[in-house]
């Protein structure tokens, strides 16, 4: 298997380095050039939901999983891929549901990496991790982010198992008004066993699904300010980041951050999202309140393309009408259609 990938656009004059082992990324624009708004050969990354079966059933759940929900099955996985591969997508990121209890899970993450040279990675739950699949995790994926949210059993015995494999993990924090303290007692503490991690990713709440609530809105906590303090502060070895919804509070409360390392929202311009019934979406968060492109019915590049709602999202990223604000241009007008969980002031 390869592990370094070269790609050169030169109709949008930049050119792309992926490393596949070690997961390095960068696009490099012509000199002179800005680097693309988004990339007309197709998406680099698709969030692709292989099940939305679980048997864990939280309660906060956006894609309200259970017991009852279905798995892709391979003809409509392998589908996806024949697109992916010809149609530039380095990566995908499996979720779900709780993907690694999909029963032919081996099999999605051998023919993606073997068969079409697409690097795959997950989330987890952390259940049903057998030795078979932290096996194949090791020697197919990029990898592993553990979802961290109480009570942290399945969490703790999930980082154990995939650090004993020597996998690559990551753990997914989702911060909410409610979680936030957690997270802080997290910082400043310090943990052995989350200091054996890659990193530690925060979530911005989004309040979708079931048992959504405004309440539990990061912006309505007071401790907002001290956790980005504890970040600022923070001096283990442990990394720390940020999904692109945290943006515009890196911006509006973080003194000290290499701007260049800021990623604004790149759904529906250099990512997509596809459900476990071939429905494609910008974000994965959009599958609540808006009706997906079917694959079984439209040609993939004519969605990335053409789609209204791919079209919609990328205007509302690139409008200007946070023009008055200094930090447009790194934040991008915040979320296009959650508004009400962007952090700035």
């Amino acid at each position: 298997m390869n592990s370094l990938v070269l790609r050169n656009y030169p109709h949008q004059k930049y050119k792309v380095i992926f490393n596949q082992q070690s997961g390095f990324f960068i696009r490099i624009e012509e000199k002179g050039e800005r680097e693309p708004f988004w990339a007309e050969s197709g998406a680099e990354l698709l969030d692709i939901s292989i099940s939305n079966w679980c048997d864990k059933e939280c309660d906060f759940c956006y894609r309200g999983s259970n017991l009852n929900g279905k798995h892709i099955s391979i003809e409509d996985y392998e589908k996806i891929l024949k697109y992916a591969s010809s149609n530039n997508v380095l990566q995908v990121a499996l979720g779900g549901g709780n993907p690694n209890q999909h029963p032919e899970f081996r099999i999605i993450l051998q023919i993606t990496r073997e068969k079409y040279d697409i690097v795959p990675s997950y989330t987890t739950n952390g259940r049903g991790l057998t030795p078979e699949i932290l096996s194949d995790t090791k020697r197919f994926c990029g990898a592993v982010a553990v979802s961290a949210y109480s009570p942290y059993k399945d969490f703790k015995l999930a980082v154990e198992k995939l650090l004993s494999y020597d996998i690559k993990t990551n753990i997914h924090f989702l911060l909410d008004s409610q979680s936030i303290e957690t997270a802080i007692n997290w910082l400043k503490s310090g943990n052995d066993l989350l200091n054996q991690c890659n990193a530690i990713i925060f979530l911005n709440y989004k309040p979708v699904g079931k048992n959504n609530s405004d309440e539990k809105l990061l912006k309505n906590s007071p401790l907002l300010e001290h956790f980005f303090n504890c970040v600022e502060n923070f001096n283990e070895t442990l990394k720390i980041g940020f999904d692109s919804c945290m943006v515009s509070g890196i911006l509006t409360h973080l003194k000290h951050f290499n701007i260049d390392s800021l990623e604004p929202c790149e759904a529906g311009r250099f990512s997509a999202f596809i459900s476990e019934d071939l429905k494609m979406y910008p974000c994965s968060f959009m599958i609540e309140h808006f009706d997906g492109e079917d694959l079984n019915n439209k040609d993939y590049m004519d969605i990335w393309l053409n789609s209204p709602l791919f079209k919609s999202t990328r205007s509302s990223l690139a409008d200007k009408h946070c023009s008055t604000c200094s930090h447009q241009s790194n934040c991008l007008n915040g979320c296009p259609f959650l508004k009400e969980i962007n952090l700035c002031k």
